[in-house]
């Protein structure tokens, strides 16, 4: 499995350096630039060897060109490849303008590395192609659960348990990030791929049924809730792996 390649476009070095290195941790190929200007050479190079980046993070506020201008740059030129902007600005009107440029996902500033990670997964997953990982990560495994992530299968003790997409995407988010809890908001925008929805039941009511087929093997209770917040991975599970 070739290994996915990710442009961030980050004039901060520092916050850079950390996202590339938790990137590559996970398995992906990254190229930095640390400006506008510099993010159009890199890509510009890439289109000349017939090469493309499987997926860009872009900054908004970047010396040179800015990252609004970068997001038209490459929509000119490539309607396919996943934009996720990063930005301290947080404003709803933001993230609308973003998205209606050509942007694929907003992430406001300062953002968790793991939500980062998910967002990219559920963006190449869109797009069908294989997400990378390292060497025996597409069997993602906690406590009695092993997660086949390119099969889209889940086994509890080597008995298959049947799940829709939907639920196959909260359960693989909870595993891979274990410590991360989500918001109802969080699950339902990086699991459907959707705008959050404004009623909060639809992921409750997929959480119920994902613990329901769970239940005869004993590992619904893996999924804890967070009262007024939303949903993580217990702690038990955790330490059983």
């Amino acid at each position: 499995m070739s290994q996915a390649s990710v442009l961030i476009v980050e004039d901060d070095a520092h916050i850079s350096g950390i996202v590339s290195e938790h990137l590559g941790r996970a398995g992906y190929v990254c190229a930095q630039a640390f400006s506008g200007t510099e993010a159009r050479l890199v890509l510009e190079s890439a289109a000349a060897r017939d090469e493309r980046f499987d997926l860009v993070v872009c900054d908004l506020m970047l010396p040179g060109m800015s990252g609004e201008e970068v997001v038209r740059l490459i929509r000119a030129a490539d309607a396919d490849t996943p934009i996720i902007v990063t930005s301290a600005r947080s404003a709803a009107s933001d993230k609308v303008d973003l998205l209606k440029l050509g942007a694929d996902d907003y992430l406001a500033k300062p953002f968790d590395l793991d939500e980062l990670l998910a967002r990219i997964e559920v963006q190449l997953r869109h797009r069908g192609r294989a997400i990378a990982l390292q060497p025996g990560g597409d069997v993602l495994r906690v406590g009695e659960w092993s997660l086949d992530r390119a099969a889209r299968t889940l086994k509890v003790g080597g008995v298959e348990i049947l799940l829709t997409r939907t639920e196959f995407n909260i359960v693989e988010l909870l595993a891979a990030h274990p410590k991360k809890v989500y918001t109802k908001q969080e699950l339902f925008e990086l699991a459907w791929g959707e705008p959050f929805a404004a009623d909060d039941s639809t992921v409750s009511v997929h959480v119920s049924n994902i613990r329901a087929k769970l239940k005869p093997t004993g590992t619904d209770g893996y999924i804890q809730t967070v009262w007024g917040l939303g949903f993580k991975l217990a702690a038990d599970a955790t330490d059983a792996r």
